[in-house]
């Protein structure tokens, strides 16, 4: 089964694509807008419940569940977002309109009594900017192009960039010179990224012509569709089971940290926060050399071969979870201190697990998805984000109530059972592909 219907409308222009870094400009462009969305997102989320509680006066308790709310907002609104993008806004139109509100969101956080409707703006803007913009990264090549994958790839090692840099400025901002000093810096930051945008929509693909929505709609290629749509629906279903596991990297991991790990280095302290860099940044360490790796070959890549390379990462990230249970075993039911090298084991492995979940997913969302509701389905991509951090966080209140080694094991049954489900998809999709 080959990538063949996905909403990539590159073979309907007759003009050759400028490029850069062998691939489409437009690519640069999306790159360095979603860098700098996720630098303003990320920078308003670290200083969000430290503004609550010290500036505002609100209790642990009170600020905790605003957050959380907001959190989940933010990922849930994508489905909605990518509807209207899909119906009634087109696709730029609708990234232009949510970064345009994520904007006013960060700069109306200056005032405090607009903390809710800031947080709205931002959450809501959220939801209408990010399914058509990954769509968009998809629909610069053509359906049989084999550097999309590898795009997708690229595009990921911009939203960490952007997550990594965002703390480092905006916290700082925040904590030495006050809040609002830090949620302007956020403000900016999306404000360069719009700038970016608008400056570069010629780079950009068109939206999708009437001509590729009716080809879909044929008598022909609704069989197509149905599979491509029922696949699409499993691979979400296994990537909430992936989150599962993987939310807890910020979760329960950085109590671990905390608690259980020996962060000495000499006479000094490491930090705790310090070890939630490690994931953004292997990812932009890693991320280049796996597709040196995966370009060997200039070739499509298969439906089977993407489920197989999200599996792979599954099992991975499976790895991980195990490493922590042996953490756990030596740590002992005392809770004694063990070295940070089994946490930096575990960031390594979970890095590379999500490196061959989280871009390969992305890829399919954008080629399997019908055209006429593509930024809906990726809308639907980020729902598994939102229900896999839901569980994670059910999950973690059972931290410490069990044994931590027990707590690891449910992590690693997630993320397994995942692994086994999409290699069993991956062979299925096989045997469907033409001899």
């Amino acid at each position: 089964m080959r990538l063949v219907t996905g909403t990539g409308a590159i073979p309907e222009r007759a003009k050759p694509v400028p490029t850069l870094f062998g691939h489409p400009a437009g690519l640069t462009v999306l790159f360095t807008t979603q860098m700098w969305a996720e630098f303003s997102f990320f920078g308003l989320q670290a200083l969000l419940v430290y503004y609550m509680t010290k500036h505002l006066g609100f209790s642990q308790a009170k600020s905790s569940l605003i957050y959380g709310a907001y959190g989940g907002a933010a990922f849930f609104s994508p489905f909605f977002g990518g509807l209207i993008a899909d119906r009634w806004l087109g696709r730029t139109m609708s990234v232009i309109i949510g970064a345009a509100m994520m904007m006013a969101g960060h700069f109306a956080m200056a005032f405090e009594s607009l903390l809710f409707p800031a947080l709205a703006l931002v959450a809501l803007g959220n939801g209408l900017f990010i399914p058509p913009l990954a769509i968009q990264v998809g629909s610069l090549y053509a359906d049989d192009d084999p550097r999309k994958a590898y795009a997708y790839s690229t595009y990921y090692m911009g939203i960490n960039l952007g997550g990594l840099i965002a703390p480092l400025v905006c916290g700082t901002l925040g904590e030495l010179y006050g809040w609002h000093w830090g949620f302007t810096a956020a403000g900016i930051g999306m404000a360069i990224g719009l700038a970016i945008y608008l400056s570069f929509l010629r780079l950009l693909p068109a939206e999708p012509s009437r001509g590729a929505i009716a080809r879909e709609e044929s008598d022909a290629a609704a069989p197509i569709v149905r599979e491509h749509v029922a696949i699409l629906l499993i691979m979400v279903a296994m990537v909430v089971l992936f989150r599962i596991g993987y939310e807890q990297s910020g979760n329960v991991i950085a109590l671990w940290v905390s608690d259980f790990t020996d962060r000495s280095l000499g006479p000094i302290e490491i930090p705790a926060t310090w070890f939630q860099s490690i994931n953004p940044l292997l990812i932009i360490v890693g991320t280049p050399i796996l597709i040196r790796i995966w370009r060997r070959g200039d070739r499509k890549d298969s439906v089977p071969h993407l489920l197989r390379r999200m599996a792979i990462g599954c099992v991975i990230a499976t790895a991980a979870m195990l490493l922590m249970v042996a953490a756990a075993a030596v740590s002992g039911p005392a809770g004694a201190r063990v070295s940070s090298l089994w946490v930096f084991a575990y960031f390594v492995l979970l890095t590379l697990g999500e490196l061959f979940v989280i871009p390969v997913g992305l890829t399919l969302v954008e080629s399997l998805a019908p055209v006429r509701f593509a930024s809906m389905a990726m809308g639907g991509w980020y729902i598994a984000k939102f229900l896999g951090s839901l569980l994670a966080g059910v999950m973690g209140a059972y931290w410490l109530k069990i044994p931590a080694s027990a707590f690891f094991g449910l992590g690693c049954a997630s993320t397994a059972l995942a692994a086994i489900c999409l290699f069993a998809m991956a062979r299925v999709t096989a045997r469907r592909e033409p001899a």
